[in-house]
């Protein structure tokens, strides 16, 4: 496998356009991603009234959207693999509209909603992998965790968005029109994707020719872009037994902690807007308000997680801590604020603690996607990245479910949603604990690599944050930097 590269500056300039083109559409598409997540539970009083659903059955309807989420994001993720971005992520855009616009018709009830649903959550579990793995091929490994925060930036806009929107659209046309209109924004996402979008220079080569034959004429690497020595993007994908990498500890810490910070999301998502009008008295409109702000909190922390963890790494300092105990110390403080918020009496108090609890978590996501990036070569990243988040999604599948459970189980309301929340912190402080123990991607990587040598070792280096920034140059031979299976390689090395 070979990439090659283009010196000319107007070819150089002509791929960095195109990158940020992309990459604002894969935004855009985990906007309406996020946008149908969060449709349910912003219509959620009037889905309850005119249904007459209990808390358990509206947590039935919101959960089975992960009845398929995790398996699709599996399955779909191999593909990602072997089938090229733009058509793959055309169909998925276009199950989204499928799933959507049937519940325009007066008839869909309880069975159609969950019907639905899984479809939905069928088509949009490979979404955010994908888009992850679409916007890598434009960038290479030292500049990942920024893309990476862009995308998951979007995800953030969707709920900012949308909830205004939805709302506004519920309250004057009817609640299943809020879905009917999401389902068209997904027609549209497919039409634009189609006409500018695919994948970049950085996709491996699975065969002769180009390494993406949607990339544009003037689409090879920017001369300052080509590394000194290609990482795993050149590293044969067989030489690297995909178990092996799915047992590392970066790879098993990072979806540990999603897990989490998802189980998280989903509550937010399902339960968070009926708990801000039944229980904190807001009306409609203020919700509506309210539940875009840990959105914006989110894109915040996602942005400037991934600046940070951008720069100490184009500065020297470890992925472990970059991306590691960086990214542990999120959903550590999110877990803090959510035991917090349940025991806060004031509004004034409460407000800010919950826009904190359900938007930090998520600031750990970039780093970790671009952390299990950087320990693969790239025929395994798309189903690393992909298994990753399907496990973690899992708990998506039950954090609604279980949320309604233990609403219905407790004497009031209130104190369900107090032991719903105090659940979903101990499971957010838990991750950070584990992320900040066993994510290391430069031993990891190293790790691998002494394992699974490739033929040629010139063609296969640690990955770039292990390089010293300022030579390009390699690090000692694996089995000289380090001391012992705990030593934590320098990125100065």
């Amino acid at each position: 496998m070979s990439v090659g590269a283009d010196t000319r500056p107007e070819a150089a300039d002509g791929t960095r356009r195109r990158a940020r083109t992309v990459l604002v559409v894969l935004a855009l598409f985990i906007v309406v991603n996020a946008a149908d997540k969060a449709v349910l539970g912003l219509t959620a009083d009037p889905i309850k009234a005119e249904l007459g659903l209990s808390a358990t059955e509206f947590g039935t309807i919101a959960s089975s959207f992960y009845l398929l989420f995790s398996l699709s994001a599996v399955s779909v993720g191999f593909l990602g693999d072997r089938i090229r971005p733009r058509p793959l992520l055309a169909v998925l855009a276009l199950v989204w509209a499928a799933a959507q616009l049937p519940i325009l018709l007066p008839a869909t009830g309880f069975g159609a909603l969950v019907a639905t649903r899984v479809a939905l959550g069928a088509g949009e579990g490979p979404g955010f992998p994908l888009a992850n793995y679409t916007a890598f091929t434009w960038f290479p490994e030292k500049r990942r965790a920024l893309p990476s925060a862009v995308v998951v930036a979007g995800g953030a806009g969707g709920t900012v968005l949308a909830a205004p929107l939805v709302v506004l659209v519920s309250n004057t046309l009817g609640w299943r029109a809020a879905f009917g209109m999401l389902g068209a924004a997904g027609l549209v996402w497919t039409l634009v994707w189609l006409r500018v979008g695919g994948g970049g220079p950085y996709a491996a080569h699975l065969g002769p020719g180009p390494a993406d034959d949607e990339a544009p004429a003037d689409g090879e690497l920017p001369a300052d872009d080509v590394p000194a020595a290609r990482t795993d993007d050149e590293r044969p994908a067989a030489a690297v037994p995909f178990l092996r990498v799915i047992t590392t500890g970066t790879w098993l810490g990072a979806t540990f902690s999603t897990f989490a910070v998802m189980w998280t999301l989903s509550l937010g998502f399902a339960w968070l807007p009926l708990f801000l009008e039944e229980q904190a008295g807001f009306s409609d409109a203020q919700v509506s308000g309210i539940v875009g702000l840990p959105a914006l909190s989110m894109a915040v922390l996602v942005l400037s997680a991934g600046a940070v963890a951008h720069r100490l790494l184009r500065g020297g300092v470890t992925a472990r801590v970059a991306q590691g105990l960086l990214g542990a110390l999120l959903p550590l403080f999110a877990g803090v604020c959510l035991l917090l918020a349940t025991r806060a009496g004031p509004t004034a108090l409460l407000l800010p603690l919950l826009v904190l609890a359900f938007s930090a978590g998520n600031g750990q996501t970039p780093l970790t996607n671009a952390a299990i990036a950087d320990i693969c070569p790239a025929g395994r990243r798309s189903a690393a990245l992909g298994l990753s988040y399907a496990l973690a999604a899992l708990s998506s599948l039950f954090a609604p479910y279980v949320t309604g459970r233990i609403i219905d189980a407790a004497p009031t309301e209130a104190v369900g949603y107090g032991r719903a929340f105090d659940l979903a912190a101990c499971l957010l402080i838990a991750g950070a604990v584990l992320s900040a123990l066993l994510i290391r991607p430069d031993r990891d990587a190293l790790g691998l690599l002494a394992a699974h040598p490739a033929p040629s070792a010139a063609s296969c280096l640690p990955p770039a944050s292990s390089l010293s920034p300022a030579s390009g140059t390699s690090p000692a031979p694996p089995a000289a930097s380090a001391s012992g299976p705990d030593a934590e390689p320098s990125a100065k090395e």
